[in-house]
């Protein structure tokens, strides 16, 4: 499991964190990052070999650009059979971002938890005394 910058709140049938950040690049990277770490889990010795793409997405508010960004990363990832574990966003305001991403193969990885979609129910996006806080909820 990586760095505790996210934890797992308690949910009834899906799965629900909450991520801090001191700003917007690192509070919607980290929340990527805590969403593979949930979905699969690094095999020791597997092949290590990354890929990249790219990624952009325009939305008509900071939470459906969250949204979008955490479903756009799921779609990519089970159509290239992927788990992305790297997040370099670029550019990012409350209507759009542009990043790299990069990861491996599903098959260096050992699957725990199939995780749907992230969903707009409860979902928070705050600014606090440190930065920002997200609370989401995952469909699994």
């Amino acid at each position: 499991m990586a760095d505790k910058f996210y934890e797992i709140l308690e949910h009834t049938a899906d799965v629900r964190i909450r991520v801090e950040a001191k700003d917007l690049k690192t509070l919607f990277s980290r929340s990527a990052k805590a969403m593979f770490d949930i979905i699969a889990e690094h095999k020791p010795g597997s092949s290590g070999k990354q890929r990249e793409l790219t990624v952009v997405q325009e939305a008509t508010s900071l939470e459906e650009l969250f949204i979008n960004w955490l479903n756009e990363l799921l779609s990519l990832a089970s159509a290239d059979q992927m788990i992305f574990s790297d997040f370099r966003i670029s550019r990012i305001d409350e209507s759009r971002l542009e990043a790299k991403v990069s990861g491996e193969t599903s098959a260096d990885y050992k699957m725990n938890t199939e995780i749907k979609a992230a969903t707009y129910h409860q979902l928070q996006i705050i600014k606090t005394q440190r930065g920002l806080k997200a609370e989401v909820i995952f469909d699994v």
